[in-house]
Parts: structure tokens; C-alpha cells; sequence
């Protein structure tokens, strides 16, 4: 097996790849950020353009930091088709999804899972060292996250709760891993997504975070 980093990044099998990952983590990702538009009680408009931004904004920094320009999100079509098809589908039918056990976090990490696995791909494919791959996958999967939280006015989740930038370290650090041991690629992404989907989501069921600051926080009248 050819380790990512001796392909051209332009070649049919790892583009297939990554679009597929893309596209998946951006449906994920724009119905979340639909979602979270929805329960904040923005307009059809607003909730468009929350999902569009969630699900492109990590891949966007990606392609910019490793030279991939113009990025992937504002050349294809296919990107911003399914952002809209996805905010339409929370907006129209966002009772029914709310029926779901926590729609927006179940969503937000099936999104996470697809991007940490697309972006440490494309970047070994680009030739990044293991480290600064596993780095940049990271920050694909945690970038449409944050956004979207700036967006409505909270704290980014990856900065205070439930292991989310962990859980995107470890999916990309298992691809870096399989690439660096010459597993198959797609082997080695279906672990990774799988490994950051489920650490997140269990994250989530049993509270689990990384330690604070031992610290009391002020009193609210700042006195």
C-alpha cells in the first residue's frame, strides 16, 4: 500500500475520497448549524446561511493553510447544494429532527468525524509531516464547530466541553497512524471517523471534559 504521502494530491482516488468525506461531514455539519440557527429562532435566511458556513468554513481553512486554493467549497457546486438541501430539510422539518436524542450534538459529531478523517488525508496527500497532518485534521473538523458557536453568541464548545477537539485529534491521528504503518487508506479512514464519533458521543453521555483551571469564577455583579 502507497502511503498518502507519495500520491499526487490531484489524483482521481484521493480526490474521490476526500470530496466523499467532505460532502458527508458537510450535510452532518449544515444540518447542526441549521439546527442551532432554529433554536435561536433565526429566519429561513439565517438558518441558510448558518448551515452553508458550518459546513464549509473548516474545509476552507483547511485548503488555504496547505495551498489548495481556491478552496474546494468555492469552486464545486456540490458544496453549497448540499449545505441549502440540508438547512431546507432542518428548517422545513426541524420538529421531526428534534425528535431525535440531542439532533444538534449527535449531528455536530457525525460532522467532526467526517472532516478530522478529510482533513488529515488531503494533508498527507499534500505532504505534510505526520504531525502537522494530524494538526490540520483537527482543525477541519473543529472549524465549522466554531464558527458556528461565534456566530450565535456562545462560547466555541471546542474551548469548554466533552472532549471535542480531543476526539477530532484522535480521528485524525489514527489515519496519520495507518498511513504512516501502510494500512489501506480507506481501512484507515472508516477507524478514525469511527473512533472520533464514538469518543465524542460518549463524551457527551458521561460528561466526561478535560480538567479546569481550579479557580472559582467571579461573582456576577463583579463584586
Amino acid at each position: 500500500m502507497v502511503p498518502l504521502t507519495e500520491i499526487d494530491p490531484n489524483s482521481e482516488p484521493v480526490r474521490s475520497l476526500v470530496l466523499t468525506l467532505d460532502l458527508c461531514g458537510t450535510f452532518a455539519f449544515a444540518i447542526s448549524g441549521a439546527m442551532a440557527g432554529v433554536r435561536q429562532r433565526l429566519d429561513m435566511y439565517g438558518v441558510l446561511v448558518l448551515a452553508f458556513v458550518t459546513a464549509t468554513f473548516g474545509g476552507i481553512g483547511r485548503d488555504l493553510l496547505i495551498g489548495a486554493v481556491p478552496p474546494a467549497a468555492l469552486v464545486n457546486w456540490l458544496y453549497l447544494a448540499v449545505s441549502m438541501v440540508a438547512g431546507l430539510i432542518a428548517f422545513c422539518w426541524c420538529g421531526l429532527i428534534e425528535k431525535l436524542r440531542n439532533p444538534v450534538r449527535m449531528l455536530d459529531a457525525a460532522g467532526l468525524a467526517f472532516f478530522c478523517v478529510a482533513g488529515a488525508e488531503k494533508a498527507l496527500a499534500f505532504g505534510l509531516s505526520p504531525v502537522m497532518a494530524a494538526l490540520l485534521g483537527m482543525l477541519t473538523g473543529v472549524g465549522g464547530g466554531m464558527i458556528r458557536d461565534v456566530l450565535l453568541a456562545e462560547i466555541p464548545a471546542v474551548l469548554r466541553r466533552d472532549l471535542y477537539a480531543v476526539a477530532a485529534l484522535l480521528g485524525a491521528g489514527i489515519v496519520v497512524g495507518g498511513d504512516l504503518l501502510g494500512f489501506p487508506t480507506v481501512l484507515t479512514a472508516i477507524a478514525g471517523g469511527a473512533a472520533c464519533f464514538a469518543l465524542r458521543m460518549v463524551a457527551i453521555r458521561r460528561g466526561w471534559s478535560l480538567p479546569r483551571a481550579p479557580i472559582e469564577p467571579p461573582p456576577a455583579d463583579g463584586s
